[in-house]
């Protein structure tokens, strides 16, 4: 590990920057916070819940949000934008469970399933086709390995001594209950490549004229080891499970999708090739898609993609036929798009951007057309060759449609509706789906195939209330058959039976964690099948209202209050406000005004939730709307966001001041990200706040340069853009003390730790207040138990002394 001149590690792994009359790099060891913070934090969550596609059972694992510091600081190899445990041959980073059990829904009936190794980590898991059988993808010291068990016999057996791998995720394609195919370590997999003792030569890269702009991505390829170390782990071998053994497919090749058709006899996929690149991901990577039988023999070769760099702007796509995918409706049909300016409407004018082709095995037929978009395809759900639903959108006019088509039969799209993208009122929410013959999910509709059965957030002037309607498609009404009802947020997970309107949803409300019910809509009746309890007991009686309020220009706006409990603002008086949000762009005002989220859900809490100093005296604001709107066709958003981010502000705590609850002179704001970066601008901008909480965000744009959040224009484009929204800009006139918290391994597009550690520096500079927590090993996110209590500690020290028992 390196040393470096801005801090240093301790034995407890953990560095601190403070700014005083000159920088101290102290060394540190871990802190915790106050009790009742951590009491909170590490409060057990309930099981994650995998529900069998017949509905009857649920697969239930015991998770927690964190992980142990000593697991981050396992082996870790970044490649080519991916992060992998070299040693077992999966994702570092992925999602853990623990203790399987499975719950059988009509009768509740629990079963713990027994046979893991001790403290085994579950990585992924799947049902069989009739929902019999389970697989669970166990990771143990040497790799992951496959166990299954049935809903008979819940006894879990290894099925095989062979290692998968797990690099691009777990992945299984079942053939039938007893038949799979999955990806296994190659047996040459003996020994990694070794690093050279002195480089070959130099690592060179050259342009030869051609535009190239690349986006700021993290873990790229760097020189010829990297390469070889990308080819050895991620080279897979495909394998048949024969229900006895695991029967190798074809050669190890670097498998970038894999999917079996609906008779089961053909397997479609992309492998990458080289050359690879130092400035793009493996999802850039040249790639081969083509057809397999079972037996390993290509059938059919579809496409060849080179090395990709889409140009950016709005609606770019690849210029290369591309989403190759399995028609659900038929034996072994594929379909894919081509598109027809080139991927760059930019430059290329045409009548329709899209035309979407189909062929059927054996693939020795001229390619036949399915239908054409006159704006970027975005996707089909199938029914049969009489109905589909195509989805086609516009990011550079902001509006979506929708329309039913008789697939390649050359008759004219019919229109059902047309929305802004971010319109949720409008819209009339997602079809719903039933499995087929095939086991494949196709649309389900009437017999005149004139009506749908639509799920949806509800979203209205009242906030969310997820519904379940009957859309017309002729006179396109929506029918509604149920809603969410006060005082209960619940949304619908499956529809069970759609002709018997049998549902499982997840109800909340603000004092009931989720928990699953079955509901009968015809019936009017409801059984609860979960009963979990509330995790947080030292959250009882802490208040939460989702309040109204417009800003200066009219625009509706709203936010989380929570209060502590027993809070009586007559005999308490005014409290110190923390405010945490997350600015997000709209083309109008009409939709930037649109009320999202329900007053009615329960307060899960994890790292980054501000909640938690609801506890500790504060008035806390959570998702507070910070909208960023183009004021005008020729204006992008982010032609006026410092002023919008003012007039958000000032709304928010005017709100919350004339409430009485507020103290406008004890004010604070923070946010993760872009959070972040709102934050410092909102510090630089204003002098609304004594402090700031920024945890991994970005504040210099021209470190970014090729586009970020929405933004697709470049710093040439609009360098005054870029200039003057880098809160790096302003670091002169910060205003309020600032805590900028980072994680060492950051690894999002944008958010180098470079970005903290230099706007720490400018700060500084210039003598602000301000401090720099580097947590080691961390990612985007925060994971390490030991970094997330530390990372509390920190921010509420923060607002104790900036805040709370600031001087007015």
């Amino acid at each position: 590990m390196n040393t470096k001149s801005t801090f240093v590690y301790v034995a407890a792994g953990l560095l601190s920057l403070l700014t005083l009359n000159q920088t101290v790099a102290q060394e540190a060891v871990y802190q915790r916070p106050p009790a009742v913070i951590e009491e909170v934090v590490m409060a057990p969550l309930s099981p994650a819940n995998r529900i069998s596609k017949n509905n009857q059972w649920i697969l239930q694992l015991e998770r927690s949000y964190y992980t142990s510091l000593g697991r981050l600081a396992q082996p870790e190899l970044k490649l080519a934008g991916m992060r992998i445990n070299p040693v077992t041959f999966n994702v570092s980073r992925g999602s853990e469970y623990t203790d399987p059990s499975l719950l059988h829904i009509p009768t509740q009936r629990r079963v713990t399933v027994t046979g893991l190794p001790d403290g085994a980590t579950i990585v992924g898991s799947s049902f069989s086709p009739s929902d019999t059988r389970v697989l669970l993808f166990v990771e143990e010291a040497a790799g992951i390995y496959l166990y299954s068990f049935t809903t008979e016999e819940p006894q879990a057996v290894r099925l095989s001594d062979r290692r998968l791998n797990a690099t691009t995720g777990v992945t299984v394609q079942w053939l039938d209950d007893e038949q799979f195919l999955t990806l296994l370590v190659p047996t040459s997999a003996t020994n990694p490549p070794a690093a050279p003792a002195v480089p070959v030569g130099p690592i060179i890269q050259e342009t030869s004229g051609g535009r190239e702009a690349v986006r700021t991505y993290q873990d790229l390829l760097k020189n010829p080891y990297d390469e070889a170390l990308f080819d050895y782990y991620f080279t897979a071998q495909l394998a048949h499970w024969t229900g006895t053994a695991m029967k190798e497919i074809g050669r190890p090749a670097i498998y970038a999708t894999m999917q079996l058709s609906p008779d089961k006899n053909l397997l479609l996929y992309a492998v990458v090739e080289r050359p690879y690149s130092y400035q793009l991901t493996m999802g850039s990577f040249p790639r081969r898609t083509a057809v397999m039988n079972l037996d390993g023999k290509d059938v059919k070769e579809l496409a060849r993609t080179p090395l990709l760099n889409l140009p950016t702007g709005y609606d770019m796509t690849s210029p290369y036929p591309r989403s190759f995918s399995w028609r659900p409706d038929k034996p072994a049909t594929i379909y894919w798009v081509e598109a027809q300016d080139g991927g760059n409407p930019r430059i290329n004018k045409v009548d329709f951007m899209d035309i979407v082709y189909q062929s059927a095995a054996p693939f020795d037929q001229p390619k036949q057309e399915v239908a054409r978009t006159v704006k970027r395809f975005r996707g089909i759900l199938w029914h049969d060759d009489q109905f589909a639903l195509m989805h086609e959108t516009s990011r550079a006019e902001n509006r979506t449609w929708m329309y039913r088509i008789k697939p390649a039969s050359g008759e004219k799209p019919q229109l059902i509706t047309e929305l802004a993208l971010n319109d949720r009122y409008n819209d009339p929410g997602s079809p719903v789906m039933v499995r087929n013959q095939y086991g494949r999910y196709i649309l389900y509709t009437n017999k005149a195939k004139n009506e749908l059965l639509m799920t949806s957030e509800g979203a209205s002037s009242e906030g969310d209330m997820p519904l379940l309607s009957r859309f017309n498609l002729k006179d396109k009404k929506n029918t509604i058959l149920w809603r969410s009802e006060a005082p209960y947020y619940e949304t619908i997970l499956e529809v069970t039976d759609p002709a018997k309107l049998t549902l499982i949803t997840s109800r909340q409300s603000n004092t009931e964690p989720a928990n699953l019910f079955l509901r009968d809509v015809k019936r009017k009746r409801t059984t609860q099948i979960t009963h979990f309890a509330h995790p947080y007991p030292a959250m009882e009686g802490v208040s939460q209202e989702k309040i109204f309020y417009k800003r200066a220009d009219g625009i509706d706006m709203s936010a989380t209050v929570y209060l502590p409990a027993g809070y009586n603002k007559e005999k308490d008086g005014r409290l110190p406000v923390l405010m945490w949000a997350y600015p997000r762009e709209y083309r109008s005002a009409e939709e930037a005004g649109q009320i999202r989220g329900s007053q009615y859900t329960f307060t899960s809490i994890n790292y980054g939730s501000p909640v938690f100093w609801a506890l500790r005296g504060y008035c806390v604001m959570a998702e507070v709307e910070m909208p960023i709107v183009g004021t005008s066709e020729e204006k992008e958003p982010n032609d006026n966001f410092l002023e919008q981010l003012r007039l958000n502000a000032e709304a928010a705590v005017k709100v919350i001041t004339d409430r009485g609850v507020g103290d406008p002179d004890r004010v604070a704001v923070g946010g993760h990200s872009y959070g972040a970066f709102m934050t410092a601008n909102l510090l630089a901008h204003t002098d609304l706040f004594k402090a700031g909480i920024a945890r991994s965000g970005a504040y210099n744009r021209t470190l970014t340069p090729f586009g970020f959040q929405a933004e697709t224009r470049t710093y040439w484009e609009a360098p005054e853009v870029y200039h003057t929204m880098s809160p790096f800009t302003y670091a002169n006139q910060l205003k309020g003390a600032i805590l900028l918290i980072h994680g060492e391994m950051d690894n999002n597009s944008g958010t180098f730790p470079i970005q903290s550690e230099r706007y720490y520096q400018a700060l500084k500079g210039h003598g602000a207040t301000a401090r720099y927590v580097v947590l080691p090993y961390e990612s985007h996110g925060y994971s390490a138990k030991e970094n997330v209590l530390h990372m509390l500690y920190e921010t509420d020290a923060w607002l104790e002394k900036y805040v709370k028992n600031a001087s007015k």
